[in-house]
């Protein structure tokens, strides 16, 4: 099932597009998508190309080809059993090992929840000058009136159009900047571990393959409601997920490169260290203009609440999936699930004293939890019972349990580092 060709009943195929067909399943990718492109990502990237140039770009990269194969591989648990990743864990796995694993996926969700208003917050104070922890309540209030007011396609509608305006507020940004392009094709491709990067470098990573999004995507897949009886129907939009997947991951490593490039072409450049996000803002202001922090922080803004409002979703999912149940708004576990994630996210920010560290260190918290939920989508996933034709090959298991690997190596080097 892996990765973009099917091997169903030994027979291969080919993605076939006709006409504007493909832009019918556009939508659940891009809404993923707007979850690696959140604050976090921002904090994370900033501090990346600050500190360090383009020598970082590479795990933006490795970040970005680890996630198509898992995003793609998680979409289709979702089409072929009608399951999001959450449910089928439930269903299939002892009830001791699924509540263990989705609870750590509920705490990742708390950690994304967190970055995601914190952001948003931040933001507020860029524009409006307003406290963070008033920021912060009121990016809370929008997002919950948001989730439960309004339905799946409208909601994705709106991501769609905040994951355009971040896109273009970034490309923007780098038109006015003078960028080293053979530095940065070096970056992307070769990988370097400089003095004391291992925190900002997993933090890219947590900040890019996120768990609470490989629970979304199985969950929002299903969200065309699509016939699961019929076998063509299935292999059809099997073949149009990976086109939708692969293109909303480009966009996201292109956003995300844009951040690693504006700040290595600034702040790297001037040797100006970066603590905070609102000081980029400042510091924007001299080097690119006033229209380059007005940009910035409106960005930022959007960045915020699409994230906060796919976090909130991603945790609705998991906690429903706990009782078995589909996300669904209207129900209670799902509600309370949204409510856990966010509120409990307000509440540690009403804590926290320094916003920039607590970007930094959620995204390193999640890349912790990221190799459990990873291991237990393979699982899943090559499970003859849970998937059946459509379990994974054996060239699709090597690759997702090589990519678990180095996801756990990557957090080992961390700890080691830190002692």
């Amino acid at each position: 099932m892996f990765p973009l060709f099917k091997n169903i009943d030994n027979k291969s195929y080919r993605p076939r597009y006709g006409g504007l067909d493909i832009f019918k399943y556009i939508g659940p990718g891009l809404l993923v998508t707007v979850g690696f492109i959140d604050p976090g990502n921002w904090a994370s990237n900033l501090a990346a190309g600050a500190n360090y140039g383009y020598a970082l770009l590479w795990m933006v990269t490795l970040s970005t080809i680890m996630l198509i194969f898992l995003q793609h591989n998680v979409a289709h648990l979702g089409i072929a059993t009608g399951l999001c990743l959450s449910e089928a864990a439930t269903i299939h796995l002892k009830p001791k090992y699924s509540k263990m694993l989705l609870s750590s996926a509920m705490l990742a969700s708390i950690s994304t929840s967190l970055a995601e208003i914190l952001g948003g917050a931040i933001a507020l104070k860029m524009l409006f000058q307003i406290p963070i922890r008033a920021g912060a309540l009121l990016v809370t209030i929008f997002v919950l009136i948001m989730l439960v007011s309004n339905s799946y396609k409208i909601i994705e509608k709106w991501i769609i159009a905040f994951v355009s305006v971040i896109g273009l507020s970034f490309f923007y940004e780098l038109t006015l900047v003078d960028i080293d392009w053979n530095g940065a094709i070096q970056g992307w491709v070769t990988p370097s571990f400089p003095n004391g990067s291992m925190i900002v470098i997993m933090s890219v990573l947590g900040a890019v393959v996120m768990p609470h999004n490989l629970f979304l995507h199985s969950e929002v897949i299903q969200s065309r409601q699509w016939n699961l009886e019929n076998e063509n129907v299935i292999k059809k939009q099997l073949r149009f997920e990976f086109l939708d997947t692969l293109l909303s991951m480009l966009v996201g490593w292109a956003i995300n490169s844009a951040m690693i490039l504006l700040a290595a072409a600034t702040f790297f450049k001037t040797q100006t260290p970066v603590t905070e996000l609102e000081q980029a803002n400042h510091l924007l202001a001299p080097l690119l203009g006033n229209h380059a922090a007005v940009v910035f922080a409106v960005a930022l803004l959007f960045a915020g609440i699409a994230s906060t409002i796919t976090s909130g979703m991603a945790a609705g999912s998991i906690f429903s999936g706990m009782f078995n149940e589909p996300y669904d708004i209207k129900d209670n576990h799902s509600r309370l699930g949204v409510g856990i994630s966010l509120l409990i996210a307000l509440g540690i920010i009403y804590l926290i004293s320094n916003p920039f560290k607590g970007l930094i260190y959620s995204q390193m918290i999640l890349s912790i939890q990221l190799p459990f939920t990873i291991f237990l989508q393979v699982y899943l996933t090559s499970s003859e019972k849970v998937m059946g034709k459509y379990k994974n090959n054996l060239a699709a298991k090597i690759t997702l349990y090589g990519l678990g690997a180095i996801v756990t190596v990557l957090n080992i080097a961390l700890f080691i580092s830190m002692f």
